[in-house]
C-alpha cells in the first residue's frame, strides 16, 4: 500500500496493511478499489443508440479510415478489411467490426509492481488517474513554466502519496529538459522507483514501446512469459480525427496488443472542428474511430485488453479553442458510456477543464466533467487530478483540489446507510421539539466518522477565517502539496530490481535511445 501515513477514514476504517500508530501527515481516505453504485444516466434511448451505431458502421463501410502504417494495413486486409485505390484508405464491413470487438475482455486486471495497487478495469469498477501530457507546470509560487524533470518527479511523489489516485496516466508534465531520445527511459524508470502504481507508455514509435514493456517487466520482477499473461502497462491511442490512424499510434497497438497489454483507444473528436458540430454527429464519428482501432487490437491478438475512450467535446466557435466541462461534454460522456456498455467494453473518460488558472471556472468545469464521467459509468478516468488550461498545464494546487473532489466522489459511491440505528428515532425522541443534537449520545458516538473532512476547504466562520489571514483554498492546497513532498518516502523496491533497471536504462542510453528529429 501507499507509504504515506494515512489517518482513519470517515467511517473509522484504515487501508488493509496500512494501519499506523504514527501521526498522520495529512488526512485522506484509505486506498480502495472503488465500485459504481447501480444505475447510470441513460441519455439516449435504445433506438437512438441504434442510430448512432448504424451511422458509425456506415462511416466505416462507405467513408473509411486512413491507415498510415503498412503492416497495419496488411493485417487488416488479411482479416477481411478492404484497401481503397489510394493505398491507405481502409473500409470495414460491420460484420467484421462486430466479430472482432466481441473478443475484447469486459473486465481485466492492470497489474502494479505492488500487488496491493493492482486495479480492476471494467465491470462495476472505477479508477482515477493523474493529469498527463501537459507541456507546462503551474503553481502558486512558481508560476507557469515549461515542464522539467524536478516538477515531473514531484508530481509522481504526489501521485504515490494520494490513495485516491489509482494510476499514473502518463507524464504528468513533459520534462523537456531531458532530451527526447532518452526521455522515456528516465521517466519510466522514475515511475518504477517513485511509485508502485500502474503506469502508462506513450506510443511514439516502436522502440519506445519495446523499452516501456521491458521497464514494466523489470519493475514487476517477472518474466516475459508472465508479462504476456498479466497486463502490466497501458497506452492511450488517439485517432487523428477525423478518420485517421497514424503510424506511431498503429505501431503502438501492434506492440502493446501483441504482448497482451492494455490499449485505451480515444478519438479526439471536437464538435465543430475535427468532428460534426452536432453532438450526435461527433459521437457517431467517435464511435467509428474507436471501434476501428479496438477491432485492430483484436486483429493483432484476440482477447487482448482494450478500453473505449470518449473525449468528445465542443470548441468555442468564436475562437476555435477547445471547451471542456460544458453541458455538451457531459452529455457526450454519458452517451459514450452507453455505447461502451452496448459493446461490453470498459469505458474511459476524463476530468477536464479549460480554465487558465485555479479558480471558480476550473472548479465548476471539472465538476461538470466528473459528473459526466461518473454518471456515464466510467471505468478508467484519465486526467483525474491536476489538469488545467485545456491540458496545457499541470497544476500542483489543482491536483490537491481535485483529490478532494475525487475523494468526495468516492464517499458518494459508498451510498447511504439506512438502518434502525441510523434513522435515529430514539435520538429524535430524546431531543424533542426545539432542542439540538450536538451533545446527544447518538451524535457523540458518531461525530468523528459522520462526514467527509475535506483536505483544503475552510469551514471556519468569516471572523476566525479573517483573523487567520483569510487564506484562500488555493493557498491551502499550495501549503499541503509542499508538506506532502517534504514528508514523502519512496515505496520499497527490491535492490536487485533497481540494479537491473539501472543497467537497462544505462545500456539503452549508451545505444542512443531512440532516433529523433531534433
Amino acid at each position: 500500500m501507499s507509504e504515506a501515513p494515512v489517518r482513519a477514514s470517515r467511517r473509522g476504517r484504515r487501508a488493509k496493511g496500512n494501519a499506523t500508530s504514527e501521526p498522520a501527515a495529512f488526512q485522506q481516505l484509505p486506498w480502495k478499489q472503488l465500485k459504481h453504485l447501480d444505475g447510470f444516466t441513460e441519455v439516449a434511448t435504445a433506438e437512438q443508440l441504434d442510430m448512432i451505431h448504424d451511422t458509425s458502421m456506415r462511416i466505416l463501410e462507405e467513408v473509411g479510415i486512413d491507415v498510415l502504417n503498412e503492416e497495419a494495413r496488411r493485417l487488416m486486409v488479411e482479416a477481411g478489411a478492404k484497401l481503397g485505390d489510394d493505398g491507405t484508405r481502409m473500409y470495414f464491413d460491420r460484420g467484421l467490426i462486430m466479430e472482432k470487438i466481441a473478443t475484447v475482455p469486459t473486465e481485466f486486471t492492470l497489474h502494479a509492481r505492488n500487488p496491493a495497487h493492482s486495479i480492476q478495469i471494467g465491470g462495476p469498477y472505477i479508477n482515477f488517474g493523474s493529469v498527463a501530457s501537459a507541456p507546462n507546470t503551474n503553481s502558486l509560487d512558481g508560476g507557469r513554466r515549461a515542464g522539467n524533470q524536478q516538477d515531473y518527479r514531484d508530481f509522481l511523489k504526489l501521485i504515490q502519496s494520494f490513495n485516491i489516485i489509482h494510476f499514473t496516466s502518463g507524464y504528468p508534465v513533459e520534462p523537456v529538459d531531458i532530451h527526447a531520445s532518452v526521455r522515456h527511459l528516465d521517466c519510466l524508470a522514475d515511475c518504477v522507483r517513485l511509485t508502485d502504481k500502474p503506469f502508462h507508455a506513450y506510443s511514439l514509435g516502436q522502440q519506445r514501446n519495446l523499452d516501456a514493456l521491458e521497464i514494466a517487466r523489470i519493475g514487476r520482477g517477472i518474466s516475459q512469459e508472465q508479462l504476456l499473461q498479466e497486463t502490466s502497462l497501458f497506452t492511450v491511442i488517439n485517432s487523428s480525427s477525423p478518420l485517421r490512424l497514424d503510424d506511431p499510434m498503429l505501431q503502438g497497438i501492434i506492440e502493446m496488443s501483441a504482448m497482451n497489454q492494455a490499449v485505451v483507444l480515444t478519438p479526439f473528436t471536437l464538435a465543430g472542428a475535427m468532428a460534426p458540430v452536432t453532438i450526435a454527429g461527433a459521437l457517431a464519428q467517435q464511435n467509428a474511430e474507436a471501434l476501428a482501432g479496438i477491432a485492430f487490437t483484436q486483429i493483432v491478438r484476440a482477447g487482448s485488453p482494450a478500453v473505449y475512450g470518449g473525449f468528445t467535446s465542443n470548441v468555442d466557435m468564436k475562437s476555435g479553442a477547445p471547451a471542456f466541462g460544458t453541458p455538451e461534454y457531459l452529455r457526450a460522456a454519458q452517451i459514450s458510456g452507453q455505447l461502451a456498455r452496448r459493446y461490453g467494453i470498459p469505458f474511459r473518460s476524463s476530468n477536464v477543464n479549460a480554465a487558465n488558472s485555479v479558480d471558480a471556472q476550473a472548479g465548476y468545469e471539472s465538476t461538470m466533467a466528473l459528473w459526466g464521467a461518473m454518471s456515464g459509468g466510467c471505468n478508467f478516468l484519465m486526467h483525474g487530478a491536476g489538469w488545467l488550461e485545456g491540458g496545457l498545464s499541470a497544476s500542483f494546487e489543482k491536483l490537491v483540489m481535485d483529490v478532494d473532489l475525487l475523494q468526495m466522489m468516492a464517499v458518494c459511491l459508498e451510498g447511504v446507510e439506512i438502518t434502525e440505528a441510523s434513522l435515529a428515532l430514539d435520538a429524535v425522541k430524546d431531543v424533542g421539539p426545539g432542542g439540538h443534537f450536538f451533545g446527544t449520545e447518538h451524535t457523540m458516538s458518531r461525530y468523528k466518522d459522520a462526514f467527509y473532512s475535506p483536505l483544503v476547504s475552510d469551514w471556519r466562520n468569516f471572523e476566525s477565517w479573517a483573523e487567520a489571514g483569510a487564506p484562500s483554498t488555493v493557498q491551502h492546497a499550495n501549503t499541503l502539496y509542499k508538506r506532502i513532498l517534504n514528508e514523502y518516502q519512496p515505496p520499497a523496491l527490491d535492490p536487485a530490481i533497481d540494479e537491473e533497471l539501472e543497467a537497462f536504462v544505462t545500456r539503452r542510453k549508451a545505444e542512443g535511445g531512440v532516433a529523433t528529429d531534433f
